[in-house]
């Protein structure tokens, strides 16, 4: 059913687009670089015999007829856009699958009752003005003209980079979908993690996405100086901060999907000789049941001001980010391991610890996702790599999961 070495072909030709001299792929939304790969993409749609359009978001959309076109469309989606010095797996596998999938039907001469479209997102990643999946908040009808003001580097807003890429931003409710128009909603995406690859396996069945919630400590103490303040008249912030990080550490761990990461700290004054008066540090809790996620999070609250108030340090928490995690449908996830049973391809069920498109999508219609194997779990980084038999295999499987959606009435 997949031409392997067509889809391998293709998703090398991409990697040519945006390459650096660090090493990766560097292709920001509303580049040089993003119109490249959209045109190239769009050459490929076409060769599928695809109509191609994009919509006032950006998204570049291949749509392959139903017998029925006023019957609710199913979606294959990812995106083409990348972080600095990136892979050339994380987004394109799943664009170019969805290419392959389609022009293969084509090919094989298979109707279809819903129509299908491939999608290449706008803007999944939010590398060049921190504010990401800009394309599917525009389908899912979430995005606003206020939500276009942030910057890149030079100072160009989101709104100013639409307009030099030929796209009005009043527009943008144009590009948004009603619950009647979609039937469903599938992404095949490399794993990006160890899981599949410790089990030995090609492919996975995703449970769900893990919604981030991004929380900023504050620890205040007393500044003072290293050798001359006794150990039992310290208020060091520091050693607060400490205990804070093995609590989220241990609570994370209690539950078999939680994480809990420190990414970020900040120690003021700074000194090699001075205890520090301040510490600032984020928290990045994630599982795919906001139930258990908030349960964590109380956790790690009530230690955290314990902690603070045993050691007489301040402690202010701040609000960063809260994205509610989003549960696959059952009904997708069954038609997922149903293909993989037909391939002969042994599978799990993972849950997806990074986010995507998919999560914006909810409202809009069921959603659900594929994994393709990611050697040594590397991701956003130039040594990213999925094979070549482990692309198609996730192909092999959306081929035989979009099918089963779009056939039925």
């Amino acid at each position: 059913m997949i031409n392997a070495e067509r889809l391998w072909d293709r998703l090398m030709q991409l990697g040519k687009i945006g390459t650096v001299e660090a090493g990766g792929i560097t292709r920001l939304s509303f580049s040089a670089e993003e119109r490249a790969a959209k045109d190239l993409i769009a050459g490929f749609m076409k060769e599928a015999g695809l109509s191609v359009r994009e919509d006032e978001v950006g998204n570049l959309i291949g749509r392959k007829e139903g017998k029925n076109p006023e019957a609710p469309v199913v979606l294959i989606g990812s995106h083409i856009d990348s972080v600095p010095s990136g892979g050339n797996f994380d987004g394109p596998l799943g664009v170019l699958a969805g290419v392959e999938v389609l022009q293969a039907m084509n090919e094989q001469g298979v109707e279809n009752e819903h129509p299908i479209e491939v999608l290449a997102f706008t803007d999944e990643e939010g590398t060049r003005f921190g504010f990401g999946m800009i394309g599917s908040r525009g389908i899912a009808g979430t995005l606003t003209t206020d939500e276009l003001v942030p910057q890149d580097a030079q100072g160009i807003s989101i709104a100013e980079a639409m307009r030099k890429s030929g796209l009005d931003p009043e527009k943008i409710k144009g590009a948004t979908r009603t619950p009647d128009s979609v039937k469903a909603y599938v992404e095949l995406h490399i794993e990006q993690g160890k899981v599949l690859e410790t089990n030995g396996l090609s492919v996975g069945v995703v449970s769900g996405i893990a919604g981030p919630l991004w929380v900023k400590f504050v620890l205040e103490g007393e500044a003072g100086h290293a050798g001359a303040t006794p150990m039992n008249m310290r208020r060091d912030p520091l050693a607060a901060a400490a205990e804070v990080m093995l609590c989220i550490e241990r609570e994370a761990a209690k539950r078999p999907i939680s994480v809990g990461t420190v990414g970020k700290m900040q120690v003021f004054p700074g000194g090699v000789n001075i205890i520090p008066g301040r510490v600032e540090f984020s928290l990045d809790l994630r599982d795919i049941d906001k139930a258990i996620r908030d349960e964590v999070e109380q956790s790690i609250m009530r230690e955290a001001e314990a902690i603070c108030a045993r050691r007489n340090v301040k402690l202010t928490v701040e609000l960063l980010q809260d994205v509610p995690p989003v549960a696959c449908a059952e009904t997708i996830q069954t038609a997922i391991r149903e293909a993989c049973a037909a391939e002969g391809l042994e599978t799990m069920t993972l849950p997806s610890g990074a986010g995507h498109d998919g999560m914006q999508l909810l409202d809009l219609c069921p959603v659900g996702m594929i994994f393709a194997r990611s050697k040594d779990g590397i991701s956003h980084n130039p040594a990213e790599y999925t094979s070549k038999e482990d692309c198609a295999n996730g192909a092999k499987v959306l081929y035989r999961t979009i099918l089963s959606l779009a056939s039925e009435q």
